[in-house]
């Protein structure tokens, strides 16, 4: 019979697990499954089918947990997750011997380093003194920060995080892409070719859009007010210091009536899902971060993006790690959601990404992206619910009652960096280039109709919405009731010249 992992089966009959599927199996550790699982297969070539990369007969190592790590770490990279998962079952001692005998490996010293790291325990081993410096992450598997040298294990730690969060992306041909692209320099580019006063107008647009966009993603229709005033916050992103104060100022501002949220940091569970409609039980598709550990998750979110900020880290994936960290833990009762993609601004205003003066509608790109918005999330939250145990509570909520800290601290985030990386580059290459575009056409309309005929600003400007909304040709309901005084030429000649200008390209 074919081997099965994780519901899933190897591609091959005879294929065997290998590296990070080789632990999790051996050892029955509760862990996610990667996105990306290896085998040794028959055949002497290499394949990938599905999530499966199977490798030839050559590349199998040694059937031992130091044989399997080493293999995960020189071909799948670091998986915080299933080492952290992995350390907390088997014996320190197994470590220590690993070390013992390949004092000078640098994939030992590796697996040491990890194992300190993780565990936050000093092994019986004394320093290392032989071996050259190791990079602790392969950059050609998965983006790194700048190295810090621990003498101790000779490596130098280039993990893009702190042992309080620390998610991971993937190298993949499809961000190098995007990174290739240099989309802050492109929308500089454009700027730099635009009028001041168009843009000054475009960037107020997308703001607005931008603020009423993350409303519409919760299923919300606020009053004006209330869109206007989330959209001033956004315009200043990037200004103040991310902290724990600023996020529950900003909880504060985006839910304007508390009586029924209790603001600030959750002191009960919390969940993402329905009720039973007869029994009232929760249905969760995702289970936010258990109340006593919010304090250590945002505290290693924040210190993380402090770390990172100052470095070459990529600001998109910055951003990513950050916000979709942020929304995954959902720290507060409500308002989790409208902050997640306010930090994208601010991540990508304050590492000068987005030039100044402007701000990518994110949000905007988002909501016409709904449907893979929500398997980014989904691709975190679903595989994690079979490793949550909880109970029904008081108010039909939620009680988590194993420990799942590890959860949302260590995770893959290449999906999501993907996805935000689409958005931003719809945002550069489309959205803003056909505002400017618009309001170069509006500004032709508008000034045609103002010397065509004597008509206030506000008509000239009903004029030109009510040619907009019926592509270009005036209602009759427009025609009997505000525009009844316009004669049949006028009407035909400001259609005429709407369709020269707005659809003719």
């Amino acid at each position: 019979m074919p081997t099965i992992f994780h519901a899933n089966v190897l591609p091959e009959v005879n294929a065997k697990l290998v590296g990070y599927a080789a632990l999790i199996s051996e050892y029955q550790l509760r862990v996610p499954q990667p996105d990306s699982v290896c085998a040794i297969g028959e055949k002497h070539r290499m394949y990938e089918k599905d999530q499966w990369r199977v490798f030839t007969p050559r590349y199998a190592p040694e059937d031992t947990l130091f044989g399997h790590l080493t293999f995960a770490l020189k071909q799948e990279g670091i998986d915080l997750a299933v080492l952290k998962a992995l350390f907390n079952k088997i014996e320190s001692i197994a470590i220590v011997g690993i070390v013992r005998g390949e004092p000078t490996g640098a994939y030992s010293r590796r697996i040491w380093f990890l194992y300190e790291w993780l565990i936050g325990e000093e092994l019986n081993l004394p320093d290392a003194t032989q071996g050259n410096f190791a990079l602790l992450v392969n950059d050609k598997l998965q983006y790194t920060a700048p190295p810090i040298r621990s003498r101790r294990h000779r490596v130098n730690n280039n993990l893009p995080g702190l042992r309080d969060f620390c998610p991971l992306i993937r190298r993949s041909k499809k961000l190098d892409r995007y990174i290739d692209l240099n989309l802050s320099r492109a929308a500089e580019a454009q700027i730099g070719n635009t009028h001041r006063d168009l843009l000054s107008r475009a960037a107020a647009f997308l703001l607005l859009k931008d603020s009423k966009a993350s409303y519409n993603i919760e299923g919300e229709s606020p009053p004006h007010s209330r869109i206007e005033r989330w959209a001033k916050i956004i315009g200043k992103a990037g200004q103040r210091p991310l902290t724990l104060d600023e996020l529950e100022d900003l909880q504060s501002i985006v839910i304007a009536d508390m009586r029924f949220t209790m603001p600030g940091l959750r002191t009960e569970g919390g969940f993402i899902g329905d009720h039973d409609r007869v029994t009232r039980m929760p249905i969760p598709v995702h289970i936010s971060a258990r109340a006593e550990d919010l304090i250590k998750l945002l505290s290693g979110l924040l210190e993380t993006y402090e770390l990172l900020k100052k470095t070459n880290f990529d600001p998109v994936l910055l951003a990513t790690v950050i916000a979709f960290g942020f929304v995954f833990i959902h720290p507060f009762e409500d308002g989790n959601g409208r902050i997640h993609r306010y930090l994208f601004h601010h991540i990508l205003a304050e590492t000068s990404f987005v030039p100044r003066g402007l701000v990518f509608p994110v949000s905007a790109v988002i909501e016409q992206r709904i449907d893979e918005y929500k398997k980014a999330l989904e691709n975190f939250s679903r595989q994690r619910l079979d490793y949550i145990e909880w109970r029904p509570a008081d108010r039909n909520n939620v009680e988590v009652l194993n420990e799942t800290i590890d959860l949302y601290r260590y995770f893959d985030a290449t999906k999501q960096a993907e996805f935000l990386f689409a958005c931003i580059e719809e945002t550069v290459n489309k959205t803003l280039p056909e505002e400017v575009k618009y309001l170069e056409k509006y500004d032709q309309i508008n000034n045609f109709i103002k010397n065509y005929i004597d008509m206030p600003d506000m008509i000239v400007d009903l004029l030109i919405t009510f040619l907009r909304q019926n592509e270009g040709v005036l209602s009759k309901r427009a025609l009997g009731k505000e525009f009844a005084k316009l004669t049949e030429k006028e009407v035909q000649t400001i259609e005429s010249r709407y369709a020269e200008i707005f659809l003719e390209d």
